[in-house]
């Protein structure tokens, strides 16, 4: 009988320290978060990184008496342990050596990239399909409510050189690399919700591979492009006080009989113009950063330039981060490559509409670089006296029959 009862009272004596820590791991725990980790990083703080928000990087070693009683069961690491190595790679702070890969190979832990891909698969791929799809219908109301914008004066028969043979080719090497772009360009960031539940992984897989490569060699006609037409056009899209009378009445698109004076270039084919040039070269720049990943960081720089002119504390966002992984550069680079490449899309759907079912002769400017000269007359006209000053239009006696 003695010997149970001191057999009991040994189990009893050393389960006490265990229930004391088991009592006390909540009260501790109620006022310091990591008194449970000795300092060290939580899940919270781990979610919290995941979610983009700023979280104190305390190691244990700058606390070493904060491990309290766990320091005993450490023995003489005493608060230190290898948490500190995982905090150190998580927050890029880690003496890591690679053989191969430069300073992106040495980045192991990067876990600040749940934003990125919440954003990409959320608010960009909504917004900008809605964008898309609202401009569309915006578009085809217009239409049904105005119609085809038409020639309202007596047709001549004759026509008017605008575009000559090198400069038709930079529109349609820029134009048509531009709609490969594009398209290959939603394929890749929204084909997946849609390819994939119709026809499979598989068929996803080809389309994305292709995309890419189309995407990616495509994209050095669509520069190209963008550097001619600047040299060719330039000259004509300098903004001007004409360009004020023009916009006053909207361009006459929105009521017949209405054609404001106009050089070769009126104010809405201005905006076309510097729209693909500034928004074009944002997109080729963002897009050479991603074609050579790691080696155009563009975020980091731009992010401390705009802090100095106090513009982001006063919109509310804060300072921004100066100190980005290379990942990170790359998926900012990411998302404003795709968010610049949607609002020049819906643009492009616009100018697509005018240069074709949206009014009458305005392919021809394009399509044969031949322009009826009453067409000139309502939307160009002070081009047209220009061209009549200089001694270039057609010999009117040798002109055709007017069209009806």
């Amino acid at each position: 009988m003695a010997r149970i009862l001191l057999t009991i009272a040994l189990l009893f004596s050393l389960a006490l320290p265990g229930m004391a820590q088991d009592v006390d791991a909540p009260a501790s725990g109620a006022t310091d978060p990591r008194a449970a980790t000795g300092g060290a990083q939580t899940l919270d703080d781990i979610l919290a990184r995941q979610r983009g928000e700023e979280v104190p990087s305390r190691e244990r070693s700058e606390d070493p008496d904060s491990a309290g009683a766990m320091a005993g069961q450490l023995g003489s690491l005493g608060g230190s342990s290898d948490s500190e190595v995982w905090s150190a790679l998580r927050f890029g702070t880690a003496d890591v050596t690679v053989s191969a890969g430069g300073a992106p190979a040495r980045v192991l832990i990067q876990d600040r990239g749940m934003w990125w891909l919440e954003f990409r698969e959320g608010p960009l791929t909504t917004y900008g399909g809605w964008l898309l799809l609202g401009t569309l219908a915006l578009l085809a109301i217009f239409y049904v409510i105005r119609g085809r914008i038409t020639i309202d004066g007596r047709k001549t028969g004759r026509t008017v050189t605008r575009f000559g043979a090198a400069e038709r080719f930079t529109h349609w090497l820029m134009a048509g690399s531009f709609i490969l772009l594009g398209i290959t360009g939603l394929l890749v960031l929204m084909g997946r919700q849609f390819i994939i539940p119709t026809f499979g992984h598989e068929a996803f897989s080809t389309v994305a591979i292709g995309s890419k490569w189309i995407h990616n060699n495509v994209s050095w006609a669509f520069m190209l492009g963008i550097i001619l037409s600047f040299f060719f056009w330039i000259s004509h899209n300098i903004p001007n006080k004409t360009d004020l009378k023009w916009l006053a009445v909207g361009g006459g698109i929105f009521k017949k009989g209405v054609h404001p004076p106009a050089k070769k270039f009126n104010a809405g084919q201005k905006v076309i113009f510097w729209s693909v040039i500034l928004l074009g070269g944002s997109i080729s720049v963002s897009g050479l950063s991603l074609l050579f990943p790691f080696e155009m960081p563009m975020f980091a720089k731009t992010f401390a330039i705009l802090n100095e002119t106090g513009l982001p504390q006063t919109l509310g966002f804060g300072a921004l981060p100066t100190q980005l992984a290379p990942h990170e550069e790359m998926q900012f680079a990411q998302l404003w490559h795709s968010i610049v490449s949607f609002v020049l899309m819906a643009i492009i759907i616009a100018h697509i509409y005018i240069g074709s079912v949206g009014m009458e002769g305005a392919y021809d400017a394009m399509g044969s670089g031949e322009v009826e000269e009453q067409w000139a007359r309502e939307h160009q006209s002070l081009w047209l006296e220009e061209l009549e000053e200089e001694g270039k239009l057609p010999d009117t006696s040798k002109a055709a029959t007017p069209a009806e």
